[in-house]
């Protein structure tokens, strides 16, 4: 029998600029992205039909192009005006010159795009508080009056403060904490919420409830700010009601003396300190309002989506601590809050305490520091009571339950996981369970991390949006999560942020003092990340919209550098959180801060000059590639010798000097290389970089032909490591590489989070080389595969939902046979690159692919171990290492405790030089002779 033809294609997941939900957008030329559906291999798009529809359905004017184009294509028809709805369909001619069918519909509607569209104003109630202190929401409410024939409503609101409205005691949508965080003063973003089924004939009630949030509420590095933005909360509302007939009737927030506010249960709401919720008192004491005044045109609809509730996890163990508390366990460090049920008398107390890991049987509540983390529930007395706080997030995994009337039951309690409700795009696996372990705690780091700007944490007093946690994880975070509407929204804020000079806060919203002091990779970011999300989205337009950021941010650091090219003055956050760093000083890393600095001002140099290029603007891309060239010039000649050393031997500056292509030639290159290598062996494959050298040292050492060191650095389950906070039970990223001493104590620092994605910046490594799977030109218009599998590992896979579709990659090592598949999606294409003896990279097309290479099992290190053999050499020999530490533990105990901190020049001492400086060194060192003598002699198949 012939085979069945294969579907036609088919057009889908058809979308308005980055929106998932697009009501309220703000963009009134909103470009369009689709993909394709097919099985038909090698498929290209050759031309596309736009066709424009109303908001009925009807088609008004249709667009057509031969193109290829499918992904942010230009808006072809007349601009949309505030309130317009539109819908768009499209279909495709392949290159084999078929037409696709039309796409389902998908409509749009804006939002107010305009000042002149508000008529309402801010109203806040009409008494004083003392902003300096916790106050009780607000409540506000009007009622009105409508009559029959309403065709569609719309409510438009944002508030100074968070809020949460109601119509007629219905919420009018799910977004927990708008309207999120911005630079309000400069950016405030306002909600449309579609209301028509909420309104009834007759006599409706719009209610809002307003808390401190972030506005007014505490802020800062100790949460030592307070009403950094006002002293006064506030509610915007503007309520449009269309009916049938074509009428409208407005209701706004005004000073119309219909409005009342009230305070009520809520009597205490802190991001920090937590909720306290009083279930007694009713809003009773009715008072007026008073207009607060404001600027419309800050008003901004949002560009990515907003916080929700994500996801509920049950208790995984109830248990009673040493003190005899009781304390929850959920098994998974979150963030979020405790949603309970609840029996009890009136005026009983529930108290629930939050706290990420657990000390000697209690919560550890040290690393939260002066945030209390903190919520209280007095019950009203009688049926059964519900109770979630509203205003207030903790990062835990553990929660201490005081006060519960009678016993507790744990199906009486969940914990509801809050972030900004991005769509999952990446996925990883392989055959090593600790290394996925770690994969999964990056993704819950990012969870916890990404509630409406990227936090450095979620948990003590602090959760800024610091720009260097962003600069290094962004694409880490591109590759999880659709993160372009998101991260496109806090770059608003950060140029919004940028001094006139053109100085980057490290912390974006800007809210403490000092932030605006320039310093390398955290400043970085306002280039960095633009560029990444043009990398994974295919989007100019950030690059457009960020431009005058970016190059304000190089003319600023340009200034800084003078002449010299070099920046070498001022403070640097450096290589933060170097293992080896000084005690209480994690800025003081083995790889200086003008390093790190000047080799920053160039990447970012490029980075401008490469985006000037890409959108016509040619004299600004010879002018900054010059720049760029300059300063690497300068970098080589001040901080690398002629054979390729860096001046300062430490693996971040040889992984910033290699990544960033600060080196001259290409035998420096392979020097820098090898001497990284040889550095990562003499500490014994155990990490000796921060937050900068971090994401960078795998791709140094495999792109220089130390695959072998990057995966055994990788897969290091001793601290410092990656792999080390999984074997203690982590189920997020760490700040510290030992935040959780191998004690089960918490490090005593002060500065100790158990999620904090930066680190996890090695899940990018995981994805692009591990499995293989990277974009070749943006947007993944053409992926690169190019698996390379090492370090034990006998499978790994990933998978992306990329801009033109799903693309995957797996493989699987049998014997020397490595079995590869991969999946490329239509109107994309693949440059292909093998390991092993495979051949020069190839190009494929669409559709699925197979292939087998033969890969010889890499030779093991041969000759016998003598005195002379160097301890960097024994960590290359299964076991060796394990018989010099255990020998030298029993001839000199003491060298315990520093047998599992990284020393980099240990690696070239000899056996024979190591003996010298041990007690009984003689003794120790026929003792070693003797035992090697017997590894030797059994050969490798017995070690």
């Amino acid at each position: 029998m012939p085979e069945a033809p294969l579907p036609a294609p088919a057009v889908a997941r058809l979308r308005f600029e980055h929106h998932r939900e697009p009501l309220g957008i703000g963009e009134s030329r909103p470009r369009l992205s689709w993909t394709t559906r097919t099985e038909l291999p090698g498929w290209r798009q050759a031309a596309y039909e736009i066709q424009r529809l109303a908001a009925q359905g009807d088609v008004v004017a249709t667009a057509e192009a031969e193109s290829d184009e499918s992904v942010l294509v230009a808006w072809p028809f007349d601009a949309l005006g505030s309130r317009e709805r539109v819908g768009v369909r499209v279909r495709v001619r392949g290159a084999d010159g078929a037409w696709s069918g039309w796409s389902e519909p998908a409509f749009a509607e804006t939002g107010l795009l305009h000042p002149g569209d508000w008529q309402a104003r801010f109203v806040s109630a009409d008494w004083d508080e003392d902003a300096q202190q916790d106050q009780p929401a607000t409540h506000l409410r009007r009622r009105f009056t409508i009559r029959p024939g309403v065709a569609a409503a719309r409510l438009y609101a944002t508030a100074h403060g968070v809020y949460e409205a109601e119509l007629n005691g219905s919420p009018v949508g799910d977004h927990v904490l708008a309207p999120g965080w911005t630079t309000y003063g400069k950016r405030l973003r306002y909600q449309t919420y579609d209301v028509t089924d909420l309104l009834r004939v007759g006599g409706n009630n719009l209610t809002a409830l307003l808390a401190d949030g972030w506005y007014r509420g505490r802020l800062g590095f100790t949460g030592d700010k307070r009403a950094v933005y006002g002293d006064r909360l506030a509610w915007l509302a503007q309520l449009e009601i269309r009916y049938t007939d074509g009428t409208t009737d407005t209701v706004t927030t005004d000073a119309d003396g219909r409005w009342q506010a009230a305070q009520g249960p809520i009597r205490r709401s802190s991001l920090y300190d937590g909720e306290t919720h009083d279930a007694r008192v009713e809003p009773t004491d009715w008072r007026g309002v008073r207009v607060e005044e404001s600027d419309p045109a800050t008003l901004v609809a949002p560009v990515g989506p907003p916080v929700r509730r994500i996801e509920e996890l049950a208790p995984m163990a109830v248990t009673t601590s040493p003190s005899g508390r009781t304390i929850v366990d959920f098994g998974q460090n979150l963030v979020g809050r405790l949603r309970l049920t609840v029996t009890g008398e009136a005026g009983q107390e529930v108290v629930l305490r939050h706290a990420e890991v657990l000390e000697d049987g209690e919560l550890a509540c040290a690393p939260l520091r002066s945030a209390q983390a903190t919520d209280r529930y007095i019950l009203r007395g009688g049926a059964a009571e519900t109770f979630e706080p509203r205003f207030t997030f903790h990062g835990f995994r553990y929660a201490e339950i005081t006060g519960w009337p009678g016993e507790l039951n744990p199906d009486d309690l969940r914990a509801v996981v809050i972030h900004s409700d991005l769509e999952r795009t990446g996925t990883f696996e392989s055959s090593d369970e600790l290394l996925d372990r770690l994969h999964q705690n990056v993704v819950w780091g990012m969870r916890g991390n990404f509630l409406d700007v990227p936090t450095d944490c979620p948990q003590r007093d602090e959760r800024l949006g610091w720009t260097g946690d962003i600069q290094v994880f962004a694409p880490t975070a591109a590759y999880l999560y659709d993160s372009a509407g998101f991260l496109t929204s806090w770059l608003a804020d950060l140029a919004a942020d940028q001094g006139e000079t053109g100085g980057v806060p490290f912390v974006v919203p800007k809210c403490v003092d000092g932030a605006d002091t320039p310093t390398a990779a955290w400043g970085d970011a306002a280039t960095v990340v633009p560029w990444v999300l043009h990398r994974a989205y295919g989007d100019l337009g950030v690059l457009a919209a960020q431009f005058e950021s970016m190059r304000g941010w190089v003319d600023h650091v340009a200034s800084l550098a003078g002449e010299s090219r070099l920046w070498d003055s001022g403070f640097q956050f450096g290589d933060w959180l170097d293992p080896n760093a000084p005690a209480g000083r994690p800025d003081q890393a083995r790889t200086p801060g003008e390093i790190v600095a000047t080799a920053y001002f160039a990447r970012s140099a490029e980075i401008v000059a490469r985006s000037a290029r890409l959108l016509g603007r040619e004299a600004d891309a010879v002018r900054y590639g010059a720049l760029a060239a300059e300063v690497r010039q300068a970098f080589a000649s001040e901080y690398v010798t002629g054979a390729g050393r860096m001046m300062a031997d430490a693996p971040t500056a040889y992984a910033l000097a290699l990544q960033f292509a600060l080196l001259p030639d290409q035998a420096q290159r392979a020097h820098a290389g090898k001497r990284l290598a040889g550095l990562v062996r003499a500490g014994g494959y155990r990490i000796s970089t921060g937050f900068v050298g971090t994401p960078l040292i795998c791709d140094a050492l495999a792109e220089t032909g130390h695959l072998d060191a990057a995966y055994r650095l990788l897969l290091q389950t001793e601290q410092p490591s990656w792999l080390y906070p999984v074997t203690q039970g982590a189920t997020t990223i760490w700040e510290r590489w030992d935040s959780l001493l191998p004690d089960g104590t918490v490090n005593p620092s002060g500065m100790t989070s158990f999620n904090h994605y930066a680190l996890g910046a090695v899940a990018d490594w995981l994805h692009r080389t591990v499995a293989g799977l990277a974009p070749a030109e943006p947007g993944y218009r053409k992926l690169r595969l190019a698996p390379r599998p090492g370090g034990g590992l006998t499978r790994a896979q990933a998978a992306l939902l990329t801009p033109y579709g799903r693309a995957e990659i797996a493989w699987r090592l049998d014997g020397e046979e490595l079995h590869i598949t991969a999946l490329v999606p239509p109107n994309a294409t693949a440059v292909v690159d093998l390991p092993g003896p495979a051949g020069s990279p190839f190009d494929v097309t669409a559709g699925h692919h197979t292939w087998t290479v033969h890969l010889p099992t890499p030779a093991q290190p041969s000759g016998p171990i003598t005195l002379d053999t160097t301890l960097g050499e024994l960590m290359d020999r299964p076991g060796a290492m394990e018989i010099f530490t255990d020998t030298l533990i029993r001839y000199f105990p003491e060298a315990a405790a520093y047998i599992d901190q990284s020393d980099t020049e240990s690696g070239e001492t000899t056996i024979r030089d190591a003996a010298a400086m041990v007690p009984g060194g003689p003794e120790f060192l026929l003792d070693l002779e003797e035992q090697y003598a017997a590894f030797n002699a059994a050969g490798p198949s017995k070690n």
